[in-house]
């Protein structure tokens, strides 16, 4: 067995069971333990498993490290978050103050704005280029460019959006939890995920169902502190519907 589908075998072994034991993989594989310790600390490295002592367990596929680049996203659940984005956009009302956070379900948002006479004011040069193009109002605060989510961070663009006071805004977020809250892996992107929220009468998280139940590094908001606009909710998860701020979009919508 060559190398590269060693590794593979292993990652697979590990997905497949949750958490494999040195011995079991010797036996397996029918290789040496030395090598197989070798090719755990390797994938560890990688970020495909976890070390433990005396095996690997699988990665967690309820927590998130890092976020994608916006061309990564941008083919993930997009039907969802078109869904999404139609909803919220009806929501905007002509003398509305809107704050729109980065990320690809807000740009369906933005898709979807057919409202011109609001004021909107976002952190993502992406959406602020889209805005501009339909001829809505368009407010950018000062920072530093964030590449992979090409977003506005920092101590300026925090300042800059604490002086305002928006009557409705949208969020994207990697992970919403009950306990956890609203997370993103990021410190910057947190903080001002976090002001904007607080300074808005009627905050929006726009979450599609792969995100129910992640969670992710940094809590910017409490799950009760905004409406979730999600496709729909995990038939186990009862105690997302019983919140009671959960609004599941479906296609006649």
């Amino acid at each position: 067995m060559i190398a590269e589908e060693r590794l593979n075998r292993i990652v697979s072994l590990v997905n497949e069971r949750g958490a494999v034991s040195v011995p079991e993989l010797m036996e397996l594989l029918s290789i040496s333990e030395s090598t197989i310790r070798r090719d755990l600390i390797k994938l560890d490295k990688q970020g495909l498993l976890n070390k433990v002592h005396g095996g690997a367990t699988r990665i967690r596929s309820d927590y998130v490290v890092a976020d994608q680049s916006m061309a990564g996203r941008q083919t993930l659940h997009m039907t969802e978050k078109r869904l999404i984005g139609a909803y919220a956009a009806k929501i905007i009302q002509p003398d509305d103050f809107v704050f729109i956070d980065g990320g690809t379900t807000t740009e369906c948002l933005v898709e979807s704005i057919t409202e011109t006479h609001a004021t909107y004011l976002t952190n993502s040069l992406p959406h602020a280029q889209r805005l501009l193009a339909k001829g809505c109002r368009t407010l950018l605060p000062g920072g530093e460019v964030k590449q992979a989510t090409e977003v506005l961070v920092g101590a300026e663009t925090v300042n800059t959006i604490r002086r305002y006071h928006f009557t409705i805004g949208f969020w994207g977020t990697n992970g919403a939890g009950l306990e956890t809250g609203f997370t993103t892996p990021e410190f910057s992107e947190a903080a001002v995920k976090q002001i904007s929220l607080e300074h808005t009468v009627r905050p929006y998280v726009l979450c599609d169902s792969s995100k129910m139940s992640k969670t992710s590094l940094i809590t910017f908001a409490e799950f009760m502190d905004a409406t979730v606009v999600t496709d729909r909710l995990p038939d186990n998860e009862g105690a997302f519907r019983m919140a009671g701020n959960v609004v599941e979009v479906k296609e006649e919508q």
